[in-house]
């Protein structure tokens, strides 16, 4: 099979490369350090002429609130563009990576997201990444129709090796070079961004159009997850923890990152960062386990291969010469 995937530079997107090429498919690779755009129509009809299928990956990853406006641009006005070319073209089934954080993020921790929940807009609302990212697959799924089925893969963070960007891995490596003093009081699910490609492999191949499946292997307190990397990566644990209030976490961030601005220097606290994980990011992949055949891998692998991959490519300054745990 012939396919394009868009975004083929990313993290998630060089995986899924790596992933359709082992099976023996043939990739036309499209992303922006190759000069593409995915707000340009004709620049993807060129592209998506003869595919059998699109992925499309082509995203930017930020938290800052004044990309509000690039990320609109991107994720939501990007999509229908690249649905308009796969139409345009007669290709018959897309795939669109969106993200778990459309749906599967709480205030409270005995909440675990499926499928069928709604979105949590007075959350996703305060931060611009993830109201874009719901936008856009709300026009992905929307566009659903007998001559162009669209299905969305929607993966919890993305942890594994490659992570050339930092968009992912970033927290771990700010852990490992010590700058994680005080651990949040919320939880996150992630997923081996191998087994993330492969899931998106197989909704291409077994999904239902029309409908989103949440990927997740792990979902964990920010305790346990700090602790699992300490002793992955042979390190102390934090020994503070923050408080539940996230008022209160927010503004001390945000004087910490005011402080810092005006001695020179640059501050490793991010008060977005630092809101986002009071909250509980848990999903229940069970849909697909069951329609997919999604099998992801021991979580404990993936932290093992995040931290030995950093640290192989030297991204974590000062040289963190710990060893591994695990080694």
């Amino acid at each position: 099979m012939k396919y394009l995937v868009t975004g083929a530079s990313g993290f998630l997107g060089k995986h899924l490369v790596n992933a359709l090429e082992a099976r023996g498919d043939e990739v036309v690779r499209f992303s922006r350090s190759t000069g593409g755009d995915v707000l340009n129509l004709d620049g993807l009809c060129n592209v998506a002429i003869g595919c059998d299928g699109v992925f499309h990956c082509a995203g930017k990853v930020s938290r800052r609130p004044a990309d509000a406006e690039e990320l609109y641009r991107v994720h939501v006005e990007g999509t229908r563009t690249v649905l308009t070319a796969c139409a345009v073209c007669g290709v018959r089934r897309v795939v669109v990576a969106s993200t778990s954080g459309t749906v599967a993020v709480s205030e409270d921790a005995s909440q675990v997201a499926d499928e069928n929940c709604p979105p949590p807009l007075g959350i996703i609302g305060r931060w611009p990444y993830y109201r874009a990212k719901l936008f856009a697959e709300q026009s992905a799924l929307a566009a659903s129709s007998a001559t162009l089925e669209v299905i969305c893969v929607n993966p919890s963070l993305l942890l594994g090796p490659g992570d050339e960007r930092g968009s992912s891995t970033g927290d771990v490596r700010l852990f490992l070079e010590g700058h994680v003093a005080a651990v949040p009081a919320g939880g996150l699910s992630f997923v081996d961004v191998r087994d993330a490609a492969e899931a998106m492999c197989l909704a291409m191949d077994r999904g239902r159009p029309g409908e989103r499946y949440l990927v997740g292997a792990c979902n964990l307190t920010m305790r346990e997850f700090f602790g699992r990397l300490a002793r992955i990566a042979g390190r102390k644990e934090p020994l503070f923890s923050l408080p539940r209030s996230r008022a209160l976490v927010r503004i001390g961030a945000a004087f910490a990152d005011g402080l810092a601005s005006r001695i020179g220097v640059r501050s490793r606290i991010d008060p977005i960062t630092a809101e986002m994980a009071q909250f509980f990011w848990y999903l229940d992949a069970t849909k697909a386990r069951s329609q997919l055949g999604f099998l992801p891998r021991d979580p404990n692998v993936t932290l093992y291969d995040t931290i030995e991959d950093l640290r192989a490519r030297g991204v974590v300054w000062p040289p963190d010469e710990s060893a591994s745990a695990l080694a």
